[in-house]
């Protein structure tokens, strides 16, 4: 038996399509906010060199990987419990070539920090660079050093 009222079904079509689409809108929502809070990521390119931290078991290794730079222009500072390690990668001679120029490699001053244990000796800290690596030791106190205890039978 036909609907006495043809336009009753028109809101029943729109609320099955409100549920049909209402989680596709939701994800280009969430996808359209998510682009525009990373917006720079795309407007302005960020040096963050890539870093390593192991436990050796009598301190810290930690690896930063700062291809291309002098031993000069990276400093490695302490405040407190915080390690920094900052410096600036500068540009080589910009050349152009036939009206039209790439540049895939990034330039510019960058800063890591990490926060070291308390059981650092932060006074014997070094450091070495070789190949674009640096290689920062950081030894535990003696006393912070882990020590096994054997059970004894009874």
């Amino acid at each position: 038996m036909p609907t006495s009222n043809p336009n009753a079904i028109i809101p029943s079509l729109q609320r099955s399509a409100s549920n049909a689409f209402g989680p596709l809108q939701r994800e280009f929502n969430r996808l359209f906010d998510e682009l525009g809070s990373s917006w720079e990521t795309f407007t302005e390119a960020r040096l963050a060199p890539s870093m390593d931290v192991a436990d050796t078991g009598e301190g810290f290794e930690v690896s930063v990987e700062l291809p291309g730079m002098k031993r000069e222009d990276v400093k490695i500072s302490i405040d407190g419990d915080m390690l920094t390690v900052s410096g600036e990668k500068k540009a080589e001679k910009e050349t152009k070539e036939n009206n039209y120029r790439v540049v895939e490699r990034t330039y510019g001053e960058f800063s890591r920090s990490i926060y070291l244990p308390r059981s650092v000796d932060a006074s014997k800290i070094t450091a070495v660079m070789s190949d674009g690596v640096l290689k920062i030791t950081a030894p535990k106190r003696p006393e912070a050093q882990t020590k096994t205890i054997e059970i004894q039978a009874s």
